[in-house]
């Protein structure tokens, strides 16, 4: 009786462990860390996270399509792992989401390369975009890292926060750029009411 007993409990807390270890595993789980005076800490594994897309040369601005840069850019996007697992679930993000945006010089002399343009090695721009509910009354906020880990959060007067609003196919990101996201935005149904209409959809 002792026996049957003792293997009840012993399945009860295998079943209990196993159900902890599910929950925790499809958890929201980023490297999400702020300092006691409102910055963020660069996730300084963002490289290691979900690739998302590559822009070259994009801008969302007419001004600066005019400015005449001298040089070229590639834009980057990584999500946290987590994040990007639930939004293939849901066409939608977590709370606790973490975008990078990494901006890299294009170089087209170099090595054996004769044409086009290739990532240089020097990160000219970090942003990162993050979904926390709790933290932020808009539930999300940019904050902008410069050469140092730390990034200050960028003031919700400027203009990134009304484009997202305003242009994002899915919760204030710009889904309409991920290739591999998009569609699965438009077979969960999630797409924000103001890109469908924009797009004529």
């Amino acid at each position: 009786m002792i026996t049957k007993i003792k293997a009840l409990i012993v399945g009860g807390l295998l079943l209990i462990s196993i159900a902890a270890f599910n929950q925790s595993a499809s958890a929201p789980v980023s490297d999400l860390q702020y300092t006691s005076d409102g910055k963020m800490k660069l996730p300084e594994n963002y490289r290691e996270w979900v690739y998302l897309s590559t822009g070259f040369d994009m801008s969302y601005s007419p001004a600066a399509q005019g400015a005449g840069m001298d040089h070229h850019m590639f834009d980057s996007v990584f999500v946290n792992p987590a994040a990007y697992k639930s939004f293939k679930e849901t066409g939608t993000w977590p709370d606790k989401t973490v975008l990078v945006l990494e901006v890299r010089g294009a170089q087209s002399k170099g090595s054996i390369n004769r044409s086009g343009n290739y990532q240089s090695g020097n990160t000219m721009g970090l942003e990162v975009h993050v979904k926390d509910q709790a933290k932020f009354p808009g539930k999300w906020a940019f904050f902008g890292f410069d050469d140092s880990k730390l990034g200050n959060m960028v003031p919700t007067s400027a203009q990134c926060y009304s484009c997202h609003a305003q242009h994002a196919a899915v919760d204030t990101t710009f889904v309409q750029f991920y290739p591999t996201l998009l569609p699965i935005a438009k077979a969960k149904g999630t797409l924000s009411a103001g890109y469908v209409k924009e797009r004529g959809e």
